[in-house]
C-alpha cells in the first residue's frame, strides 16, 4: 500500500476517515495511475538530472529543493497525502493548476511546479526558514504570525528540511522506460516479496482507467506506424512517376 505518511498542511481540508477496505481501494487507485503513468510516459530515470534543472530555472538551492521532496514524499511521485497534496512536491490540486502542472504524478512537472512555488516564496520573504513556513503552512499563516506559524508540525518541518538541505542526500532512481510493456508489468505484478504492486486489489474502475490509456497509446502507435508507411508510399509513388 502506498504511504501517505506525508506532511499535511495545518488547518487544510482533511478528508474525511474512511474505512481500511475503502482507503485500501483509494491508495491502490492512486499507485495504479501513478506508476501507469510513469511508464507509459517513460519518465526520466535520473531525478538529480530534473532537480538540477528546475533548480537552475527558479533560482532555489537544489540543496534545498531535494530537502523539500524527502520531506514531502521521500521523493514518491505516487505519493498522495490524506488530504489530497499529491506527488514528488507534495502540491494540492489547485496549486498544481496554477503553477502549469498537468499531470502532479509526472515527476519532472511536478518537481518543476515545486520548485516554481518554492522559488516564489523565496523572492517574497528572503529567508529560507519563512519560505519553508509558508510551503508547509501557507502564506496566510505566516502573515498572520508575523513568522513561523506557532504550530508544532511546521517548526519541526522547517527544522526537518533544513537540516536535510546540510546533508549528501541520496536520489532514487526513477523508472527508466527500458523494461518490459507498461501492460505486462502492471497486469502481471511482481511476486510477494518484490517491488511492484503485488498484494493491492485494484477495482474494475482501475482496470477501465488502464485499458482507456492502453488503447489510447495503441492507437497513437498504429497513427505513427500509419503515417510512416503513407509517407513511403508517397515517396515510392514519386519516385514510379519520375522514372
Amino acid at each position: 500500500m502506498i504511504n501517505t505518511d506525508v506532511t499535511i498542511r495545518p488547518g487544510a481540508a482533511v478528508a474525511p476517515a474512511v474505512s481500511g477496505q475503502k482507503a485500501e481501494r483509494t491508495d491502490a487507485s492512486s499507485a495504479f495511475a501513478g506508476l501507469f503513468r510513469n511508464a507509459v510516459s517513460g519518465a526520466s530515470g535520473n531525478l538529480d538530472e530534473i532537480f538540477t534543472k528546475a533548480s537552475e530555472r527558479y533560482g532555489v538551492p537544489v540543496n534545498l529543493l531535494k530537502a523539500v521532496a524527502k520531506a514531502e514524499s521521500n521523493f514518491r511521485p505516487d505519493a498522495v497525502s490524506s488530504c489530497g497534496a499529491q506527488g514528488v512536491m507534495q502540491l494540492m490540486p489547485s496549486t498544481a493548476r496554477s503553477l502549469g502542472v498537468d499531470d502532479a504524478f509526472d515527476p519532472e512537472q511536478n518537481i518543476m511546479g515545486g520548485a516554481k512555488y518554492l522559488g516564489g516564496l523565496l523572492d517574497r520573504y528572503g529567508d529560507p526558514k519563512l519560505a519553508l513556513a509558508a510551503y508547509n503552512a501557507g502564506s496566510g499563516n505566516v502573515a498572520k504570525y508575523g513568522g513561523i506559524p506557532p504550530f508544532q508540525e511546521t517548526r519541526n518541518y522547517v527544522e526537518r528540511v533544513m537540516g536535510y538541505a546540510g546533508e549528501d542526500i541520496s536520489l532514487p532512481d526513477l523508472p527508466s522506460g527500458e523494461s518490459a510493456s507498461p501492460s505486462a508489468s502492471l497486469l502481471f505484478p511482481a511476486e510477494s516479496g518484490e517491488t511492484g504492486l503485488a498484494g493491492i486489489s485494484f477495482t474494475s474502475e482501475d482496470y477501465a482507467e488502464f485499458l482507456r490509456l492502453l488503447a489510447q497509446q495503441m492507437k497513437q502507435s498504429a497513427l505513427s506506424t500509419a503515417l510512416s508507411a503513407a509517407d513511403i508510399g508517397s515517396l515510392y509513388g514519386s519516385s514510379e512517376n519520375n522514372a
